[in-house]
Formats: structure tokens, sequence, C-alpha cells
């Protein structure tokens, strides 16, 4: 009898619903495994590979029946994990890292964090869906990770190259007097420095010569990437491009901060949340009013800016509700605020449009 009692104590163990979390790093994996009640059934470190993957959601499933597993950083070194579990149909949360407050009270190991996500996901705290990763989100991205990197190595050459004039000799400097912009640099990019670099004169040339020509071949990455990025945005977002004062470069931030399945948000208000543009509830007692929302993806929340500041100035509609409100005397920046929220509305309906659109195309 003693056999059969437990024979039905394990059957039930093995139908129970097993909830997963996972700290993730470079090269491992930390789980850790959570029944229905919040007990810790284990923990267990995994590599980083589509092995260590596999291995991982069959540990978790030895438990009993595997439903969600929140995921630390999905985008980042969680992100080929995500991916996986979400390709073999098991739900994905995304964890945000533990506040800093809990942290000094219960400390920080890879094996507490994972208990950490799997207790967010079991208690409702954390019930956001990842980013897919899979679609023309991920590829605008990348690229304009590029596109930005190079910007930025740009400007710093450019700095450089401001700099070193000004210190150069003065026979240089006053040769390169008067020239700015595109005639500046391929000017120095034609410089024929001595061999002697001990001479001042012969490497501040050499220098001048070759920040000039990082510039140029700078300048080629960005107007190529600048092209890919017009192009590629234009082919996935028609909708959202169409949109008065959305231009490629603000349809691109905006789809990135959506990811490919913008259905994760599932309604206008939480995208508006995402980009920071829906107002913060902050009464108390008889006091009944909102506050600036200062979270979201504050480059989302510049791309609305940008379109709210394009449709102020050329469209006639809004002009006429700005012209209204401010005869209310309603302050600018508020009427600003509420048309980021009108545009977060409009461009969460596109986006949905478009990549339904992309996803039926066959």
């Amino acid at each position: 009898m003693a056999a059969i009692r437990m024979t039905d104590q394990q059957s039930t163990v093995d139908t129970a619903q097993v909830t997963g979390g996972v700290d993730t790093h470079k090269d491992t994996h930390t789980a850790a495994a959570l029944d229905h009640l919040g007990r810790v059934l284990g923990t267990r470190t995994f590599p980083a590979t589509t092995a260590g993957y596999a291995a991982l959601r069959e540990w978790l499933a030895g438990f009993g029946t595997l439903g969600a597993v929140g995921v630390e950083g999905t985008g980042s070194y969680g992100a080929g994990l995500a991916r996986y579990l979400t390709a073999e149909s098991v739900t994905v949360v995304e964890v945000n890292q533990p506040d800093r407050h809990t942290r000094r009270r219960k400390g920080k190991t890879d094996t507490q964090d994972a208990v950490n996500a799997a207790h967010a996901v079991l208690s409702g705290r954390a019930d956001t869906t990842p980013k897919a990763g899979t679609g023309p989100a991920t590829a605008i991205t990348a690229l304009r990770t590029v596109l930005s990197g190079a910007v930025k190595s740009r400007t710093a050459a450019l700095n450089q190259l401001d700099a070193l004039i000004v210190t150069a000799p003065a026979a240089l400097r006053e040769s390169l007097t008067g020239l700015t912009g595109k005639a500046l640099i391929t000017t120095c990019a034609r410089l024929r420095p001595g061999t002697d670099l001990t001479n001042p004169a012969n490497a501040a040339t050499t220098a001048l010569r070759r920040l000039a020509r990082r510039i140029q071949h700078l300048t080629d990455e960005i107007t190529d990437t600048k092209t890919d990025l017009t192009t590629l945005t234009r082919k996935v977002l028609p909708a959202t491009t169409a949109v008065f004062g959305v231009g490629p470069d603000t349809a691109a931030q905006l789809l990135t901060t959506a990811g490919d399945n913008p259905h994760r948000i599932d309604t206008e208000a939480r995208f508006a949340h995402l980009c920071g543009t829906a107002p913060i509830p902050a009464s108390s007692g008889r006091t009944d009013r909102h506050r600036l929302n200062r979270g979201g993806d504050r480059h989302a929340n510049a791309a609305l800016y940008r379109i709210v500041i394009v449709r102020m100035r050329h469209c006639p509609r809004t002009r006429a509700y700005v012209e209204r409100r401010t005869t209310e005397g309603i302050p600018k920046r508020h009427i600003i605020r509420c048309l980021k929220r009108y545009a977060a509305r409009e461009i969460h309906r596109t986006l949905i449009t478009d990549i339904n659109n992309l996803t039926n195309t066959p």
C-alpha cells in the first residue's frame, strides 16, 4: 500500500504545473524550476548553446507539465534561448532584473536570480511577451546599430581633425584656413606628407590625411547604410511610412521598439506606455491629476516628438488643434504631449497592419 501511495504522489508531481526561471549570461544559463506553490524543485546551469537550450527545456519538463519560463535579458544574452523556447511552443516571459533594494536584502547569485525570475512569472509581476527577434525589426535593428556606430565614429574623427588643424604648424594651418565641409576633407585626404615623421609638420600632415580618409570611408558607409535602411523600411512598413510626418528613420525606430511581433502589445494604450507617452496617475486624496511619464523607450518617444513637430508645422488639422488648445489656455508642452499620445495610437494601428500584411504575403 505504501508503494502504491508513493506512486500516486509521484504521478501528481509529474503532472503538476512547472514554472521556470533563467538567469542568462554569455557562456552559461542558470535555470530554476518551481512548482505551483512556488517551491524550488531544482536548479542547474547549462551552456549557452543550441544543445544547452534543448537540455534546459528537457530538464524543466522533467519536473512536470512545463508552463511559462521567465527569461532575463531576452534582448541580449537570453535572445537565443527565448527564440528556441518559442519555436518549441513554450511560453516565454520577459523578466527584468531585480531592483537594487531587493538585491541588497537578499544578495545576488545566478541561482537566486533564476529563482527570482521564476517567482516573478508565477506571481504575475512579469507578464511581458519578449520580442520575437526573427523578422524585419531585427534586420532593421542590426542596420541601425551599424549606422549609429558609423555616425559616432565620424563625429569623433571630425572633432579630432578640427583639433589637429588648430594645433598644426602655421604653414599647414594657414593652407587649410577658409576650407569647410567636404572641401576640407578632400584637401586633407590629398595631403602629401614627408617621410621624416620626427618633423612635426610631416606628422601632422600624415595624421590629417589618415583622419580625412577615415571620414571619407565612414561617410560612404553611412550613405550606403541609410540607403539600405530606407529601402527596407519602405518595403516592410508601407502603411506606417505613409502616415503624415513619418519618415523611414522614424518608422524604423518605432518598429524596433515594437519588435517583430507588435501583437504582444495588445492595445494602443500599452504601446503608448512603451513609448513613454501615456500620462501616469498621480492622484491623492481630493487631488486628481496625472504626471509626465519619463519611462518607456526614450528613442521611440523622441521619434513621436519629431512626428508631432512636423505636423505642427505642416499639417492643417494639427495647426488648427494647436490654435484651439492654445486659446483654451493649455501650455504648448502639454499640447505636444497630447499630440504624441494621438500619434502613438495611430502608429500602433499601422504597425499592426504592416506586420499582418507581411505575415500574410506568400
